[in-house]
Parts: structure tokens; C-alpha cells; sequence
């Protein structure tokens, strides 16, 4: 996915780091994401659930708050009041762009977060949370032992996943006094709310509150046993998973009518996990992945290259076979199409090592057919235009773009 690395002024004219994760293709929508607390934009959950959105067509701007990651400022300074309107400065620069955001996605602290900042956000049409606080203020047991160095000192150096911060008076005081029961209330956008019943620093009851004050139209998803920083990779596939497929009920993701000379047909594959073969396939509002077994170095979350090839050798005959049947009104009630790919050698080929790929297909037909139709039927199944594309040799032009 191309990204665009950016900067814009915070709550208090820091300027705040960022990342604008952008579609390959049509741009149909913006979200916001906002990070758990003490995090940073680019925490694996946030760039997996980014990369997902961006192949969908939904841009993602990801961002430092003051004091965090590579944003300016001291985070000492900073509150659970200026994370919303860090969230707020954050929206205000993607309207300057042209990309209100309609998808706003928040982790942990963020998730509350979003939800105060979303009643100001006019363009938003749905909400995110992910390990969510219904009471923000439950941050503060992260440094318990600290609580009275700040009152009395005004600030406290705290250990925070073997890191050290500075956590001032003024985030204890503004985020003991924050509520969020009326921006839940009126929220004015639909809720989707992913938690883990395990999560052992937002505990699940956080969840139903959420949910429970929301209004309609809302949805609950549990992660099952996902941490609370959703560091599993496969946690995190399946929360972007999720959100891809709950958002588009929400989003207004009609594709923009091509231009004339625009290429028609045009399917895109993108890699989606650096570290294994896992592929985001797009095709107009179709999406789907590719994958290869866990053997082989995969995460197996999807059929493989050669499992694509047969699916369209099967779904071609299937679709073949119909036509034919409806054409001639005959009583063929349903069709199923097994297909099995293997490399086999060459017996007839000059190189005595040379392999071919062979497909065996089988193939079902119900209904009362007599056995003419059935034989007939049988033959038009090597009608089918992907069978003669593989039968046949194809040519495939590449060029570096």
C-alpha cells in the first residue's frame, strides 16, 4: 500500500507525526485511527487493520499524540482532553485535504477517545473501538503506586511496558473527571465494538457498558483470547477482518465511474505481510486473499495461487454447464465441481524431466436427466472458457510500473 509520511499541528501547535496509508486504487473513504495509550501509530494491530482498510479502498491516516512516537511536544503535558483534540486537529487536517474522515477506529485509551471526539466529527458514519474503557480513568491503576508522588510532586516518572514516562498531575486530575456515557448516548454514528473477555487491563464488562448506553445500530464482537494489545498476528488479522467486512454495510464504498481510458477488469494483488505470503486480492468490490500453508511458511488464511486457478477452472464449469442447462430447459436442479491440481511429468515431452500441470475434475449433476443430457452435458463442460485458456498456451506481457 503506498504511504505518505506527514505532519500537522496538534491541540497546543506541536506538530504531530503521521502516516496516511493510501489505496492502490480508487480512494473510497478515509478512517482515523487513534492508539492505545503510551502506544504509537505504528503498533502492529494498527498497521495490519491500515493495510486491510487501504486494500478495500479505504485510506488511513495513523498518528503520534503529543509527547508519543515522533510527535512534538512533552507528554507530561498532555490529557485525555488533548488526545480528543489531538483526534479533532487530526480530522480537521484530512477536511483540509479533501478526505473527511467517515471511519473512525480507536485502541485501548484511543477507543475512548474516539468516542468522545466522534459527536464533533460530522463526517463520521461509523465507529471502532477495540479493548475500549468505558471509564478512562481505569489508566491510572497502570501507575497506581505513583499516584501520590503526583498529587504531591505534580509529576512522577512511571515504568510503562519497559519504558519510562513522565505522567503529570493535570492527565490524573482531567481524566478522573472524564464521562462518556452522553457522547456514547449520542453518538449519532454506528458502533462496533471488538473486546476480549480475557483482557486483563480493560476487563470485558468495559464492553458492555459501551455497548449497553450506545444506541442503534451497534454490533459486539469478541476477540476470544487476544491481549489486550492484540499482538498475535492472528489476532489482528481477524480484527481487521471484521472491520472491513462490518464497515462496508456503513460506508458509501460505490466505486467512482471510470474514465474513459481507464482500464476495465483489472484485478490487484497486494502483499499484506511482509514477513509471509499472505496477498489482499481486490477486484471492483470483491475482495478475497491468497495464502500458502503453514507448511510451506503461509498462514494458510487462504486458498493458494494454484487453489485459485482450480476455483476458476470449477466455478467456470458450474457456470458453463448452467448456461447450457437453462438454455435448453432442462431439469438439472444442481451442479458440484471437484477439482484437483497436480504437477505430473511429461511423457510425450522433449525434456525428460518436464512437467505439466494436470486438473482432475469431476463433476456432479442432480435432477432427473436421462442419459443423453447427462453425456451432453458432460461435453459442454469443456466448453468452458477457462478450461480452453488452460488447455491452450497464453501469453502475459509484465512491465514495471
Amino acid at each position: 500500500m503506498p504511504t505518505e509520511k506527514l505532519s500537522f499541528a496538534g491541540h497546543d501547535g506541536h506538530q504531530l507525526a503521521a502516516r496516511l496509508d493510501l489505496p492502490a486504487g480508487p480512494h473510497l473513504a478515509t478512517a482515523l485511527f487513534a492508539h492505545c495509550f503510551t502506544c504509537s501509530k505504528d503498533i502492529a494491530a494498527a498497521r495490519r487493520i491500515a493495510a486491510r482498510l487501504s486494500a478495500m479502498g479505504i485510506a488511513v491516516l495513523r498518528f503520534d499524540f503529543t509527547g508519543l512516537g515522533h510527535s512534538e511536544g512533552e507528554f507530561e503535558n498532555t490529557s485525555f482532553s488533548s488526545n480528543v483534540d489531538d483526534l479533532i486537529a487530526a480530522c480537521r487536517a484530512l477536511d483540509a485535504r479533501g478526505m473527511s474522515p467517515s471511519l473512525l477506529i480507536g485502541h485501548s485509551l484511543g477507543g475512548a477517545a474516539v468516542l468522545k471526539a466522534a459527536p464533533q466529527m460530522p463526517s463520521v458514519k461509523a465507529v471502532v473501538t477495540i479493548g475500549a474503557p468505558f471509564d478512562p480513568g481505569h489508566v491510572t491503576h497502570n501507575f497506581a503506586s505513583a499516584l501520590d508522588e503526583i498529587t504531591g510532586q505534580g509529576v512522577a516518572e512511571v515504568n510503562l511496558g519497559g519504558r519510562p514516562f513522565r505522567i503529570g498531575k493535570g492527565f490524573v486530575d482531567d481524566i478522573s473527571q472524564v464521562a462518556l456515557t452522553e457522547s456514547v448516548s449520542k453518538l449519532g454514528a454506528a458502533l462496533l465494538v471488538l473486546h476480549a473477555p480475557r483482557d486483563e487491563t480493560v476487563g470485558i464488562e468495559n464492553a458492555s457498558q459501551i455497548f449497553l448506553t450506545a444506541k442503534h445500530p451497534k454490533s459486539f464482537v469478541t476477540l476470544d483470547d487476544a491481549d489486550h494489545l492484540i499482538t498475535r498476528p492472528a489476532d489482528a488479522e481477524y480484527a481487521a477482518d471484521v472491520i472491513t467486512a462490518w464497515s462496508k454495510r456503513y460506508l458509501n464504498l460505490t466505486p467512482p465511474t471510470p474514465k474513459v481510458a481507464a482500464p476495465e477488469g483489472v484485478l490487484r494483488v497486494t502483499e499484506a505481510d511482509p514477513n509471509g505470503f499472505l496477498q489482499d486480492i481486490q477486484s471492483g468490490p470483491h475482495h478475497l486473499a491468497a495464502d500458502e500453508p503453514a507448511k510451506f511458511g503461509g498462514t494458510n488464511k487462504g486458498l493458494t495461487p494454484y487453489g485459485l486457478v482450480s476455483a476458476g477452472l470449477g466455478a467456470c464449469t458450474s457456470m458453463t454447464i448452467r448456461m447450457y442447462a437453462r438454455r435448453k430447459g432442462w431439469p438439472l436442479t444442481g451442479i458440484s465441481v471437484d477439482i484437483a491440481h497436480a504437477k505430473e511429468h511429461a511423457h510425450d515431452a522433449a525434456d525428460p524431466g518436464a512437467k505439466v500441470d494436470h486438473f482432475e475434475r469431476r463433476i456432479s449433476l442432480e435432477g432427473d436427466l436421462s442419459p443423453e443430457q447427462r453425456d451432453r452435458l458432460l461435453e459442454i463442460a469443456d466448453k468452458c472458457p477457462v478450461h480452453k485458456t488452460l488447455e491452450r498456451s497464453s501469453t502475459i506481457a509484465t512491465e514495471l510500473v
